[in-house]
């Protein structure tokens, strides 16, 4: 009975050893329709069961590149959900917005919005150079996909995204209020780390599933604490 209960204790300590930060992530299991989409980069997002994944591309030419797929839920099946860039702020109004949502005919369409204010929503062109773009929808999820060419002195961005329970006549309607639509802000570095304006409290926004980075340091470092209690569960259990 002895035995046991160490070895129980033992595995308990153990266990964290096992798992590596980065395998928590639910974006990095995720798939696309097309085999040849992929990503260096992603990050499930803290709010609106939002995800994103971009690569950086600074050796583009004749700009450098960022491409996304952004992934979420809209609010109603007939809703809208959008992803933006805001290099004025770290709101709405600034963001440079790209709005997926079903037309008439239910195909689904992708549109850019400069969000100038908190008014009706008019599509325009964006501050951005949109290369390509296109959107998805199944299992009761929106995915845009986009390429953006970049000033070549980027690295970290502000980000937005929102969700939506409404079009009309071709037009996104208002968002909700809630503490989760309002909290759906953050920096976007596009080397490969995604943080929530949330502070310390939005962890899952705030690791890459780059595990060559970051997430394979912050392992790393994990590693001596939790050998050091396994050491010392050795010594207080006799083995």
């Amino acid at each position: 009975m002895a035995s046991l209960l160490q070895f129980s204790l033992l595995l308990v300590i153990a266990l964290p050893l096992l798992i590596s930060p980065a395998c928590s992530l639910t974006c990095t299991s995720q798939t696309f329709s097309m085999k040849t989409t992929h990503f260096t980069n992603c990050t499930d997002l803290p709010s609106l069961k939002a995800y994103l994944h971009w690569t950086y591309d600074p050796t583009a030419k004749p700009d450098p590149t960022l491409s996304i797929a952004f992934i979420a839920p809209p609010a109603k099946p007939d809703g809208w959900v959008a992803w933006a860039l805001n290099p004025t702020g770290s709101g709405m109004v600034g963001s440079q917005s790209l709005v997926a949502f079903k037309e008439s005919n239910e195909s689904m369409v992708v549109k850019t919005y400069n969000i100038s204010s908190y008014g009706s929503m008019m599509e325009s062109k964006i501050l951005y150079n949109v290369l390509d773009k296109r959107a998805e929808y199944s299992d009761g999820v929106m995915r845009i996909f986009a390429t953006l060419a970049m000033p070549g002195n980027a690295v970290e961005l502000n980000q937005v995204w929102q969700v939506g329970g409404s079009v009309k006549n071709g037009v996104p309607e208002k968002h909700e209020f809630s503490p989760e639509n309002l909290a759906s802000k953050g920096t976007l570095e596009l080397a490969g780390r995604a943080e929530s304006q949330r502070g310390n409290s939005a962890v899952s926004g705030r690791k890459s599933s780059n595990v060559t980075g970051e997430s394979s340091r912050i392992w790393e470092s994990g590693l001596g604490l939790y050998g050091g209690f396994i050491l010392l569960g050795i010594s207080i259990l006799g083995f």
